[in-house]
């Protein structure tokens, strides 16, 4: 398996959806973000009815040996939530201490503008390569916990005065992947990987912003097979087309990654795609945007004001890593971005 080419699929539906352009928290379209593969906590879901899930489930056909063996890999953002304080005006310049300060929801210190957002910070849950034909007799549960952290940066004006904090939280999650497989034939089984979300909320766990930060937010799942081999379920074969259809994917989409042919290695994704997709290598980076094209977007971002590229640039890390690049982009890669021709043959014969 091609780990180069499986990361770079994997960090395109990690970050499909995660800011929108024009990329400004300010924009109508970043008013709600996240939409895709978001795993909340079970009393948050329940509470809201059917429309949102505490739980994702991928089920999947594997043909393999007596001594066939699964390793699941589960990944997803953690939200980090960015808050901004400012000091109390009783507080003293040179003695300020925590409760000195106070949130606010912005502010302007040296022609820059801080203010809140939610970021994000890659996860990943490791499961123990396990054995395929002993799942059918033995479930195994894999709790997992994430702590909460915070850390804390100064904010000095020109003079060297501190004017202002930023400070990043994070919250617990904590959760279970279920795994269990059924022997359907001699050498053919269904595998389920079913990941819960059982993090403990407050009265504020309530509001979307809040359970958002004890989500697994688009999550998604990678098992790799020793000794056997996934069946695609995008394309089953006709022996077990019937048997494809009784995998029941809760909240996802099992794809087989690599090159084509390839069959240890399946994808679980939030995003509906296709068996062995790409990253076309032309596209300079992410995008966050998969329903348009990299040059359309490209083009537009350069389009933005001065003042819309400035709060692009101060707003998040990746926006402004996206805004810095497009302005950078050769003539030739503006070429390459225009258009690529693919899967060209020689014409044979006669064409009607």
């Amino acid at each position: 398996m091609n780990s180069e080419m499986l990361d770079r699929i994997v960090n395109a539906v990690l970050y499909e959806g995660y800011m929108l352009y024009p990329y400004r928290p300010s924009a109508l379209k970043n008013a709600q973000r996240f939409n895709f593969g978001v795993i909340y906590p079970r009393a948050y879901a329940e509470a809201q009815g059917s429309g949102d899930a505490w739980a994702m489930q991928t089920e999947c056909l594997l043909q393999g040996k007596a001594n066939a063996e699964c390793a699941v890999r589960v990944r997803f953002l953690r939200m980090v939530s960015r808050s901004i304080l400012k000091p109390r005006a009783s507080s003293s310049e040179r003695h300020r201490e925590p409760g000195d300060f106070e949130f606010v929801d912005r502010l302007e210190i040296a022609a820059k503008t801080y203010q809140p957002w939610q970021e994000a910070a890659e996860e990943t849950i490791e499961v123990a390569p396990f054995d395929v034909c002993t799942s059918t007799a033995q479930p195994t549960r894999w709790p997992f916990s994430f702590s909460p952290w915070r850390k804390t940066e100064t904010v000095r004006d020109r003079f060297e005065a501190i004017c202002g904090l930023i400070q990043w939280d994070t919250k617990v999650i904590s959760g279970a992947i279920e795994l269990s497989a059924e022997r359907l034939r001699d050498d053919l089984f269904k595998l389920k990987v079913r990941i819960t979300n059982d993090s403990k909320i407050d009265g504020n766990g309530m509001r979307r912003e809040a359970a958002l930060e004890q989500s697994l937010v688009s999550a998604h799942t990678i098992m790799g097979l020793r000794g056997g081999e996934f069946v695609s379920l995008a394309d089953p074969p006709d022996a077990y087309r019937t048997l494809a259809l009784f995998c029941q994917n809760v909240g996802t989409w099992p794809i087989l990654v690599g090159t084509p042919g390839d069959r240890d290695t399946l994808l679980s994704s939030p995003i509906i795609l296709s068996d062995y997709p790409e990253v076309a290598p032309e596209s300079p980076g992410d995008l966050f945007d998969g329903a348009e094209m990299d040059e359309i977007l490209s083009l537009r971002i350069l389009t933005m004001t001065d003042e819309e590229k400035r709060e692009m640039s101060q707003s998040d890390a990746r926006a402004r890593r996206i805004l810095e690049r497009t302005e950078h982009l050769s003539a030739e890669h503006w070429m390459k971005l225009h258009g690529a021709w693919r899967g060209l043959r020689a014409a044979k014969g006669n064409t009607p």
